[in-house]
């Protein structure tokens, strides 16, 4: 007796992967168009052509739409980290490259705000964990600043600095309008540069 195959069979993995970066897109068109707060499952769903089961079998909810959105961004800044021009991408001396990140973070973070607030379901813990960007300022302290032991551990507390989850708690319930100027975060993280590395 043959054994029973668990998995899906490749032509169902192939659509599954094609619906997935369908409904990103249409997704990401959508927030353009109407605003994050106009964005629905159902409005998905019609916009993009599928059913609406296909879309909670991707998301889960309405925030795993905006998660995956906001994952995307993520992915085209980090491309920028790793291959972009100097001095946020490689060419420049790494402190340069460190008060560059600080200041591209920022100004990242605040372009997402409302992606990123829409990510969060109520329902579920705030996310937490490694930065994506934890590895390249690891990097870049360790050629800038070689003299400071535990290297590791300063880069993840200089990246959960500049987090959304950090930049969300400063900014306040929607609309408080209780945020720093982002200049004043850029600067801070340059101060925080200097002192280290300098």
């Amino acid at each position: 007796m043959e054994p029973i195959s668990l998995s899906p069979p490749r032509e169902e993995r192939a659509d599954a992967v094609r619906n997935r970066a369908h409904l990103i897109e249409v997704a990401r068109l959508m927030v353009d168009e109407l605003g994050v707060e106009k964005v629905t499952m159902d409005g998905l769903a019609e916009r993009a052509g599928l059913g609406k089961g296909t879309v909670f079998r991707r998301f889960g909810t309405r925030a795993g739409i905006f998660h995956a959105l906001f994952d995307r961004e993520e992915q085209e800044f980090q491309q920028l980290l790793l291959g972009g021009p100097p001095p946020l991408g490689p060419g420049a001396p790494a402190v340069d490259r460190l008060v560059a990140y600080g200041r591209a973070r920022v100004e990242f973070l605040v372009r997402h705000l409302a992606l990123a607030r829409a990510a969060i379901d109520p329902g579920e813990p705030m996310p937490s964990g490694p930065s994506p960007s934890q590895f390249h300022v690891q990097m870049l302290l360790r050629e800038a600043c070689p003299d400071i032991a535990e290297i590791g551990t300063l880069a993840l507390q200089l990246t959960a600095a500049l987090e959304y989850s950090i930049v969300l708690h400063l900014r306040g319930p929607e609309g408080s309008g209780a945020f720093p100027v982002p200049e004043h975060l850029a600067e801070t993280w340059e101060i925080l540069v200097d002192r280290l590395c300098r």
